[in-house]
């Protein structure tokens, strides 16, 4: 599936709790904004979906924030103090549980008002995209 865009998934990794990976997220975001928190997003996925590597592992959490361009003095405090970025994390998960009654990943959110929870087809992209484009 993912050949034709560059990602070539291995399904085959240790699929373990994840908290601590969407605290960098929020520390990229806090950091650099929306641009770095992309550049962390997508270290997680190759080292996950294409290196069967352990998003609980804080030295695969660490190379993943040094190739995003995270400051390594804020990967060392992240890693250091697991009580940074808990409770903002905490509370964005339970906003989405109780907007969008989310229990799980990927959740999309088109347009801040569609959401698409799970693996979907390009189909399900399209009919949003043709609604938003209609409306």
């Amino acid at each position: 599936v993912g050949d034709e865009v560059g990602i070539r998934f291995s399904y085959g990794g240790f699929i373990g709790n994840t908290f601590d990976s969407h605290r960098f997220i929020w520390q990229a975001r806090e950091t650099g904004g929306s641009n770095l928190q992309d550049k962390m997003v997508n270290a997680l996925f190759a080292a996950y979906f294409e290196n069967e590597q352990s998003l609980g592992d804080p030295s695969i959490l660490k190379a993943c924030a040094d190739s995003a361009g995270i400051p390594p003095d804020v990967t060392n405090r992240l890693l250091q103090d697991e009580t940074i970025g808990k409770t903002e994390v905490e509370k964005e998960r339970n906003e989405f549980l109780k907007k969008w009654n989310c229990t799980g990943v990927p959740l999309f959110i088109v347009d801040g008002k569609y959401p698409l929870s799970g693996a979907q087809p390009p189909e399900a992209f399209f009919e949003i995209f043709e609604e938003i484009l209609n409306d």
